[in-house]
Formats: structure tokens, sequence, C-alpha cells
């Protein structure tokens, strides 16, 4: 929620005052949260660490801002593709390295004291990368250039901003609680967990890097979005754990499409100007639905836990 009141505010500071410095206040903002987690030794504290991370985590929004400036309509697809590729790998070790640290304990009062430390290294590390390497990419145009400037078509993001709601508020919930319902259903141990989430961002990263990036923005949402039917199908039907592999295939397909070409298709319906509010708006309601998403599943899957848990929550 705190995501989604930020999102259009740092959006449109990147408008006014650049990507570049948005970012990196962005990344001091993330670095200040953590450092409040390293030191929580109370959850009162550990809260407020989330607030300031919610109220300050900008840096996907921005991400796709800064691929956009650089990239022109005819290579958009392409150019978020391969933000969207960094994000699946980052998927596919994140869980396994923290399962890693967390096992390591540096403090009782705080036992994910080594989580936070190792968190807070590499968000330094990246924010000194980003100081260093990354130039400004919004461009100043002149009045001129506004005025002589080809007008943006924003026909169709109403219905795109529909389509993006309507599929977090579904996909979302069953992300989060999957692994609950693997332990529910199977047994599932952590490292059993981090297989099945490695094996989705795996084959995620793989398609992204190549059928998501080839093909037309358009065709890329239409069969993520019917993967996602599918792989709920599967989900209820699930009683093996082949079939519950086969549909983490097709939660793959869906994580490596629906997203990132929702993306890219709003953001060539958003103008130059205001690039960072529009999609930081475009955000800001997904996460306001990926809120709403995590709240109903939890509560329809939590209830009266069960062997059908799953093919509850899919249903």
């Amino acid at each position: 929620m705190l995501q989604a009141i930020a999102s259009p505010i740092i959006g449109a500071l990147s408008d006014r005052y650049g990507r570049r410095t948005a970012l990196l206040y962005s990344m001091a903002g993330n670095i200040a949260s953590v450092m409040l987690w390293v030191s929580a030794n109370t959850f009162p504290v550990f809260l407020a660490s989330r607030v300031v991370g919610g109220l300050s985590e900008g840096n996907v929004q921005l991400a796709i801002a800064i691929a956009t400036d650089l990239s022109t309509t005819e290579n958009r697809g392409h150019t978020l593709a391969l933000v969207g590729v960094a994000f699946s790998i980052a998927f596919t070790l994140g869980p396994m390295m923290g399962a890693y640290v967390s096992s390591k304990t540096l403090s009782l009062e705080n036992p994910f004291m080594t989580t936070a430390l190792f968190s807070l290294a590499l968000l330094v590390a990246e924010t000194l990368f980003l100081y260093v390497k990354l130039p400004e990419t919004r461009r100043t145009r002149t009045e001129e250039q506004k005025a002589s400037a080809k007008p943006v078509d924003s026909k169709g993001l109403g219905l795109l901003k529909f389509t993006h709601l309507f599929f977090l508020l579904i996909f979302s919930g069953m992300e989060f609680s999957l692994p609950f319902m693997t332990y529910d259903m199977f047994n599932y141990s952590s490292a059993q967990n981090g297989r099945v989430l490695g094996f989705i961002g795996l084959l995620a990263s793989l398609l992204q890097g190549g059928f998501s990036r080839r093909a037309k923005a358009s065709v890329v949402a239409k069969i993520g979005l019917v993967s996602s039917a599918l792989s709920f199908f599967l989900l209820a039907k699930t009683n093996s754990q082949g079939m519950l592999y086969l549909a983490a295939a097709f939660l793959a397909v869906t994580s490596a499409c629906v997203v990132t070409a929702l993306n890219t298709l709003a953001s060539l319906r958003v103008g130059e100007e205001n690039r960072g509010r529009g999609m930081g708006e475009f955000r800001s309601a997904g996460m306001v639905f990926f809120f709403l998403s995590i709240l109903l599943i939890s509560q329809r899957c939590m209830v009266g836990l069960s062997p059908n848990t799953f093919s509850r929550c899919a249903t």
C-alpha cells in the first residue's frame, strides 16, 4: 500500500529532476530501511523499516522508465524484456541466497540480522555502482521540440490498466501463497519450495530472454494470460508433484509474459514529458490490487487448512 502511495510521487519527481537523481534517492531510502532492519530487536522497529522501505521503493518503476527512455517504439519490448530477465534471475537466486544466509545467526535478539546485513551490503554496492556508472536518461527538450513532437496515442490505456489490475488481483495472491500450499499438500521443506521457485524463475528468465524479447507485446500478453488460466486449472486439479511442476511451468510462462508486455504496451501510450508519473500511476494501481489479492487469497486458503487447500485457493 505504501508503494501505491509513493510510486506516482517518485515518478513525477523523476520527470522533474531526472531519473538518476530519483533513483539514487530511492536507493538511499532502501538503505535506510535495511539499516533499521539490521537494528530491529523489536517488532515496531522492524515495522518502521518496512514503512521506510515502502515509501522509498521506486527502483522497479524507475528502471522501467530508464529502459523506456533508452529505447525506441520499435525495440521497446526487447529492452523491457531484458529488464524482466534481470528480475527473473534475481527471483531465482535470491531465495536460495536468502535461505543460506538466514541460517547464520549473529544475534538471538534479531535472528535475521545476517540476512539484513547481506542485503545492506548488496544495496550499498548497487548504489555506488549507479552513482558512478548511471547517466541521466531523461532528455530535456526545448519548447519547439515539444511542439513538433508526434502526439502519443493513449487509446487503450484504460483497458491495459484494467487488465493489469485484474491479473494482479488473481495472480499475486496465488504466487504469494504457493509455498504454504506446497507445504500443506506435500509437506515441502524450505529447500523443496526453493527448488519450485527456482524452477519458475529459471524458466521465466529463459523465456524472457528469447520469446518475450522477440515477439510482439500484444501477443506476449495474450499468451501469458492464457497460460495463467491453464496454470490455475492445473493447480486446482493437482494431486501429484508432477502436476505441480507442470502447473509451475505455466506459472513461469505467465511471469515471463504478462507484466513485461503490459508495461511495454502502457509505456507506448504515455507521453515522454510525464513518463515517470504515468508509469508510476500504472504501477501504483497494480500495488493496490496486489495488496488486496494477498488479503483475499490468504483468507480463502487459510480458513480450515485441509488437503484440498491447494484446490480451493486455485479455484
